[in-house]
């Protein structure tokens, strides 16, 4: 109060100072020169007013500074987990969840007996409210990571109608390609979508000639990489380049899925009647041009009839496939990339069913732990570049040292992947279960590898946090 009465005093001795020299300077300088003084003495006037409030602010400002100082602190958490600042996160993460224990204590369990008119002893509603480890998974699954009947069935009907679409399409315009019939793959069909049917994969699978083509392992190319596997032209002493229709598409003696993927793109993409199948199917049907991948988005309202739950929108993606055995590699740039002959080794078929044969052998809870895990990442910012292959992968190698898979010990295995996961983080990988040479957790930043130990460290003492 002291500085700020100062301040006052201050400036209005300024203004007398002013207004004196003003008014004198008139009968001086005259009408003109008061102008250029006032103007002058104005001037300096405010360049004080500015000086004392900079000083004020700058203290203001100072504090704020060491304040944030302090938040900044305890946000950088990875790095600080080290020397000490775990053990104060975990009692804020406890004490927030215990108050949502209490919260739920307070809701259902009482409104729901005072509905019913029926009154029973504060023990026994306690312990309704009271839930468990095994409860809460229960719960996040039916109310967050499965998907309703009605919404699967409704993505694959519209997935399923533009595969008729492009099918039609390609055997009209183009009736000497060699492909086998379209059909839908990935996690809708398969029942390991989680959070929302929001996206769909359309397998297009090319016919080679066995005896002009050889898939080669990437091991056995100068690639040398597990998962990239090259698809080598052969006999061309014999059948001379122009006897297999793909021969159009060879680069350097290989068959390249950049070039099949370019086709594809002005093929289907840039040249089907997209605005005319979007009226027959009632929605909108746009490709997504520009990337390495040939992408469909579909979008449908509710006011149109459709479920609300279609309103965010659908993405197809159509995946060319070559096919032999057992064997099924993709043509996905954006993952061989920068070498444009490679196709992709798929080892999603294999890590399906594998889950799928033992599940039903002792009955286990494997894929439904999956869809828990998986919808747990998409919706935690922090574990959400951890994707469905490494946590299939951690279940399968736990599958190996673990026999109880059953659903009542759902809350053992949970608890065991969160501690085996950040074990796989803190040595930097995590091999691929069909092909150890592969490391699943490569792809990940030294930041996103810091920020999601971080959050599984937490989860250790305090699993629901996952589950909010």
């Amino acid at each position: 109060m002291d500085f700020q009465s100062t301040r006052r005093r201050g400036e209005d001795g300024i203004a007398v100072v002013i207004n004196f020299l003003l008014s004198n300077a008139r009968l001086v300088l005259g009408v003109g020169g008061a102008a250029i003084l006032g103007i002058a003495t104005l001037a300096v006037k405010r360049l004080i007013e500015r000086a004392s409030r900079a000083a004020e602010e700058e203290k203001v400002e100072q504090k704020m500074a060491e304040s944030w100082e302090e938040i900044s602190r305890v946000s950088a958490s990875p790095t600080l987990l080290k020397r000490g600042i775990k053990g104060v996160v975990l009692q804020q993460a406890s004490t927030a969840t215990k108050q949502q224990k209490a919260d739920l204590c307070q809701q259902s369990p009482v409104s729901s007996l005072e509905g019913q008119g029926g009154v029973e002893p504060k023990s026994k509603r306690l312990q309704l409210c009271v839930l468990t480890l095994q409860d809460r998974l229960q719960q996040f699954y039916h109310s967050r990571a499965a998907l309703s009947p009605k919404e699967v069935q409704r993505a694959e009907a519209l997935a399923l109608d533009i595969c008729t679409e492009i099918q039609g399409f390609l055997r009209c315009r183009h009736p000497d390609m060699p492909l086998g019939e379209m059909n839908l793959g990935g996690s809708l069909l398969d029942d390991l979508q989680v959070v929302s049917a929001d996206h769909a994969c359309l397998l297009v699978p090319l016919q080679l000639e066995s005896s002009l083509w050889r898939l080669v392992p990437g091991e056995e190319t100068l690639i040398t990489h597990p998962l990239h596997w090259m698809v080598r032209r052969v006999n061309l002493e014999y059948f001379p380049r122009g006897r297999s229709y793909w021969d159009r598409h060879l680069v350097g003696g290989y068959l390249s899925s950049e070039a099949v993927v370019s086709m594809f793109s002005k093929t289907v993409m840039e040249t089907m009647n997209w605005p005319s199948i979007s009226s027959t199917m009632d929605c909108v049907v746009r490709p997504m041009l520009g990337g390495h991948d040939l992408r469909l988005e579909i979008q449908i309202s509710s006011a149109t009839g459709g479920d609300a739950s279609m309103d965010s929108g659908l993405i197809i993606t159509m995946l060319p496939v070559l096919r032999e055995g057992d064997v099924a590699l993709t043509a996905q740039p954006e993952l061989t990339s920068p070498w444009g002959n490679a196709w992709h080794l798929s080892l999603y078929p294999w890590e399906t069913q594998r889950l799928a044969q033992l599940d039903t052998v002792d009955d286990g809870c494997r894929r439904l732990l999956l869809k828990i895990l998986k919808s747990i990442c998409r919706l935690n910012p922090a574990l959400r570049p951890l994707k469905a292959a490494p946590l299939a992968n951690l279940i399968l190698h736990l599958s190996d040292s673990e026999s109880d898979w059953s659903e009542s010990s759902l809350e053992v295995r949970f608890q065991q992947c969160i501690t085996e996961l950040i074990g796989y983080l803190e040595q930097g990988a995590l091999h691929s279960y069909f092909k150890p040479a592969v490391n699943l957790l490569s792809g990940l930043s030294e930041d996103q590898v810091d920020q999601m130990g971080f959050m599984l460290y937490c989860a250790v003492s305090e699993s629901e946090i996952l589950l909010m």
